[in-house]
C-alpha cells in the first residue's frame, strides 16, 4: 500500500523521506530518486495554500509520501499512515480524525512520539488505550529495551569501536546524565506531570464520583415552535429528569449554582454544588444545553434554582448573550445572590487558583464523565494565568466545546466563596400575645402580618 509520513516540521519530513531513499537502494528495490512536489492545502475558508512535500515512487505504482502536519492532506487516501512525534503537533485530535478515516479501507495508522506531559493528547490516547477504551494495540520502547536489542552494539559497529558491558554501561550513564530531568520522558516513556496544562487529568479523576450529567440537545426547529409548546416540552423534560434529582438534596445544607453560557455553537452547562458540613463542595449532577432556545434556558436555570434547598448564591457568564440571562437572574433573586460575571484574565486569575486547591485537597468532586474531563484538561497557563485558550473541541456527539463545563464548575466554587448578604426579622409574638411582646420598631419596616423585618442589612431582601 501507499504509505504517507506526517511529521511536524519540514526538515523531519525531509530525513524520512532521505532514509527510505537509502534503504530503498540498499534492497535493490526498483524506485525513481526522492522528488519534491507541492500539495495544495485548502482552509474551512476556501483559500489554498502551497504545502512542500517529498515522495518516491516505486514501479509496484506504490509511493511513500512524506507530508508536514495538516489534517486535511489525508483526506481522501488510503494506505499506511505514520504520524511521527505526534505529541508535539499542533492539533493531534483533527490529525488522527483524519488518519483513522483511511481504516475502512484496509490502511494502518501508527502514532510514534516521545511524551510532551501527561495532560498532552498522545498520553491521553495511551491511557484509553490502557484503560480499554480504545482497542487499538500499544507498544512501549525505553531506553533500555533499545540497548538489550543491541543499540549500542550497532553504535560500536557504526563507530568501529569495540562493545563491552562496562562500555555500555558507561554510555547510558552520560546519555541519563545529559538528559538530566528530562530522563524520564524522553528515554523511559514517563510523562512529565504537566507540559502547561493546569489540571492534570490524573488530579481530576480522583476527585470524579458517579453522579448524572444530564444532557438536553433541541433540533434547529425547535426553537419556531409557540411559546406555550416550548414552555409545555421543557416543563415536562425538566419534571421528568431534572425534579426527581432535585428531590434527593438535603433542605438542611447550602446549595450554590454555577453558570457557563453558550447558545448553538457553545454549551451552556448548570453546575449545582452541595455545601457539605465539612465544607466539601458536592457536585449533585449537572446539566449541559445545546441548541436550546434563549427563553427555554433561562426556564431551566429557574426550574433548578427554584428547587435548590438553602439557595445561597450563584455565578453567570455575563458575556455576550450570556449578559440578558444573568441580569434577569440577578433581578429575579437579588443582586446579593447572583453574581454576574465577566470572564476576564483578572477572573481566571483569582477564580481559577481556589478551585485547583479545592480539587488537591479532596474539597470538590466532578462528574465521572469524559467530556467533563477533556473540558478540565483544556486549561493551560497562558501568561502565568491558567484558563481555556480561545480554542474549540467537539465531543463524542458532534457539538462544539469551549472548556464549557470547567468554566460552569470554577463559578460554581467561585459562588462559595463569595460574602453572603445576610437578612434577619424581629419576632413580634403570636397574635394573641403581640401586646406582650411590643410593638415592632419602626412599624413602616415591618411587611404583611407574619410580623418579619427584612433589610436589615444593606441590599437584602
Amino acid at each position: 500500500m501507499d504509505t504517507f509520513y506526517v511529521g511536524f516540521n519540514l526538515d523531519m519530513t525531509r530525513e524520512f523521506i532521505d532514509t527510505c531513499a537509502s534503504w530503498a537502494k540498499a534492497f535493490s528495490y526498483a524506485a525513481f530518486d526522492v522528488e519534491e512536489f507541492i500539495f495544495k492545502d485548502a482552509d474551512a475558508h476556501g483559500e489554498t495554500k502551497d504545502i512542500q512535500a517529498f515522495r518516491i515512487r516505486f514501479d509496484s505504482g506504490f509511493e511513500i509520501t512524506a507530508l508536514t502536519s495538516r489534517p486535511r492532506s489525508l483526506r481522501g487516501r488510503q494506505g499506511l499512515v505514520i504520524i511521527d512525534e505526534a505529541a508535539f503537533h499542533d492539533d493531534l485530535r483533527e490529525l488522527m480524525k483524519a488518519a483513522l478515516a483511511l481504516l475502512m479501507w484496509g490502511g494502518k495508522v501508527i502514532v510514534v512520539s516521545t511524551h510532551n506531559g501527561v495532560d498532552n493528547p498522545f498520553n491521553q490516547y495511551i491511557q484509553d488505550i490502557r484503560a480499554g477504551r480504545l482497542k487499538y494495540g500499544l507498544m512501549k520502547i525505553t531506553l533500555d529495551d533499545a540497548l538489550k536489542d543491541g543499540l549500542y552494539k550497532r553504535i560500536c559497529l557504526v563507530l568501529n569501536k569495540e562493545w563491552s558491558e562496562e562500555a555500555e554501561a558507561e554510555w547510558r550513564e552520560e546519555i541519563v546524565n545529559f538528559y538530566g530531568e528530562g530522563a524520564d520522558e524522553e528515554l523511559f516513556c514517563i510523562p512529565r506531570l504537566s507540559a502547561g496544562a493546569f489540571l492534570p487529568g490524573t488530579l481530576v479523576e480522583s476527585r470524579m464520583v458517579e453522579t448524572p450529567v444530564i444532557r438536553l440537545h433541541c433540533d434547529d426547529g425547535f426553537v419556531f415552535l409557540p411559546e406555550l409548546d416550548r414552555r409545555t416540552q421543557i416543563e415536562e423534560w425538566c419534571d421528568e429528569n431534572l425534579k426527581p434529582l432535585l428531590a434527593t438534596l438535603d433542605p438542611q445544607l447550602q446549595h450554590f449554582l454555577g453558570e457557563d453560557f453558550g447558545r448553538s455553537v457553545n454549551l451552556t452547562v448548570l453546575w449545582p454544588l452541595v455545601m457539605m458540613p465539612n465544607t466539601m463542595r458536592h457536585t449533585p449532577f449537572t446539566v449541559e444545553l445545546h441548541n436550546v432556545p434563549f427563553q427555554q434556558q433561562r426556564q431551566i436555570a429557574w426550574y433548578i434554582m427554584d428547587r435548590l434547598p438553602r439557595f445561597t448564591a450563584a455565578a453567570f457568564d455575563a458575556r455576550g448573550n450570556g449578559s440578558q440571562l444573568a441580569e434577569e437572574t440577578m433581578q429575579r433573586y437579588g443582586a446579593g445572590r447572583i453574581h454576574c460575571v465577566m470572564i476576564t484574565t483578572k477572573w481566571y486569575l483569582e477564580a481559577m487558583p481556589p478551585y485547583k486547591t479545592g480539587l488537591e485537597d479532596g474539597m470538590m468532586t466532578v462528574p465521572r464523565d469524559a467530556e467533563v474531563l477533556n473540558d478540565h484538561r483544556a486549561a493551560v497557563m497562558t501568561g502565568g494565568v491558567a484558563q481555556v485558550p480561545n480554542k474549540e473541541t467537539k465531543d463524542s456527539s458532534g457539538a462544539k466545546r469551549h472548556g464549557d463545563s470547567l468554566i460552569a464548575a470554577v463559578m460554581a466554587y467561585w459562588a462559595t466563596l463569595q460574602p453572603v448578604i445576610e437578612y434577619g426579622y424581629q419576632s413580634l409574638g403570636k397574635p394573641g400575645n403581640r401586646k406582650t411582646a411590643g410593638p415592632p420598631p419602626h412599624d413602616d419596616d415591618a411587611i404583611g402580618r407574619g410580623g418579619r423585618r427584612f433589610g436589615s442589612k444593606k441590599g437584602a431582601w
